[in-house]
């Protein structure tokens, strides 16, 4: 081997880089003293461009191809190096190569609650979270704003000015949107629109651009959240006074239920034994005794005591159960001979079924009972 062909192989013939991450956005080429032949083949594939750096001033850059490094398609690099047509000597320069692909799946979210004016709850604060997706349109300008001499430069390392950026424009576009915040969730596709129509604007400065923004989720505070929630539950159940009459009922259970029920009738109940009462005073036929209207004249009756809740019964009368009725309603269906002793009657806490003359309570109905009449003539 000739010392020419020696030297000849110290140089590079060919230029190229496959990326094997998934991160990588700059590669610089490593070469020992940065020398690299003329007219060696430069591979640019496709998701891909590449810089020239030549002693620190951005020189030429190459999209997707096959390029031979001469003078005819190194315009910027031939004038700094004042080359004419016959320079075959190898060169100096830096090359990095930029991967332009799409960057996917890029989380952001609202590190703070942002605070905004809604029209229906007044000030509210809110959070929210989704995904971008990144991409350099401009090597040159990304090279010179954000990568500078770095020899690789990964998504990690300005993902989190990208958030900033995002974080920043949603939060002024919501703010000033004046959406309310249960209609926010109709209306994320317009408001990703808007913010990242704010971010280009802002990332094209650095070689950048947003090609897909999505907002996920907007949400309020969890106390905010459920006292929402409290309120659409209100909205759903209606009347809410009979909404706990039925919860109440619920979980007291068949026994307590029945109680719960009876309470209307117990009240009833009690006005009827007073009036029953009043009825037995007046005889049978229905008239005041002649001392009592003095009395009545001379000032009116006390009203009675709020009557004590009492025990309700339940027939059970051709395989059907009757009920609840109350005592005095017991006994005016044991006078009309509609209840007997063999009746079987059930009432809370009650063993099963029970003729109504082994109950010492509704026994003494049929004991007051008066004899059946003498026989005419």
């Amino acid at each position: 081997m000739g010392i020419l062909d020696f030297l000849s192989g110290q140089f590079i013939d060919v230029i190229h880089w496959t990326d094997d991450t998934r991160d990588t956005m700059v590669w610089r080429f490593q070469r020992e003293g940065h020398e690299i032949k003329y007219g060696a083949k430069l591979t640019v594939r496709e998701g891909q461009a590449a810089v020239f750096v030549h002693e620190g001033q951005l020189a030429d850059v190459f999209t997707p191809g096959l390029y031979m490094l001469e003078t005819n398609n190194m315009p910027i690099m031939t004038s700094l190096q004042h080359w004419d047509h016959a320079f075959k000597s190898p060169f100096k320069s830096e090359i990095y190569f930029v991967n332009t692909t799409r960057f996917t799946d890029l989380k952001w979210g609202t590190k703070n609650p942002i605070m905004c004016r809604d029209p229906e709850f007044g000030p509210v604060r809110i959070r929210a979270f989704g995904t971008y997706t990144v991409r350099v349109n401009d090597a040159g300008r990304f090279l010179s704003e954000i990568v500078g001499t770095d020899g690789e430069f990964t998504m990690d390392e300005i993902s989190y000015q990208v958030r900033n950026i995002i974080v920043q424009a949603f939060s002024r576009i919501v703010a000033g949107s004046g959406i309310p915040v249960l209609d926010m969730a109709a209306n994320t596709r317009e408001l990703g629109k808007l913010v990242a129509g704010e971010i280009s604007k802002v990332v094209a400065e650095y070689g950048l651009e947003i090609p897909e923004f999505y907002i996920e989720n907007i949400s309020l505070p969890a106390a905010v959240e459920q006292a929402l929630d409290k309120r659409t539950s209100m909205g759903i159940v209606g009347n809410l006074d009979q909404y706990m009459k039925f919860n109440a009922a619920e979980a007291m259970g068949a026994e307590n239920s029945a109680m719960a029920a009876s309470m209307g009738a117990g009240m009833g109940a009690g006005l009827g034994m007073g009036m029953a009462g009043q009825m037995a005073q007046a005889g049978p036929w229905g008239a005041a005794p002649a001392q009592a209207a003095p009395a009545a004249a001379q000032q009116p009756a006390a009203p009675p005591p709020p009557p004590p809740v009492e025990k309700v019964w339940h027939i059970a009368l051709n395989g059907e159960t009757h009920g609840p009725f109350s005592r005095a309603t017991m006994g005016q269906k044991a006078q009309a001979g509609e209840l007997t002793r063999e009746s079987l009657v059930w009432t809370a806490g009650q063993d099963g079924w029970k003729p109504a003359g082994d109950l010492d309570e509704l026994a003494q109905l049929f004991t007051v009972m008066p004899p059946p009449p003498p026989p005419a003539g």
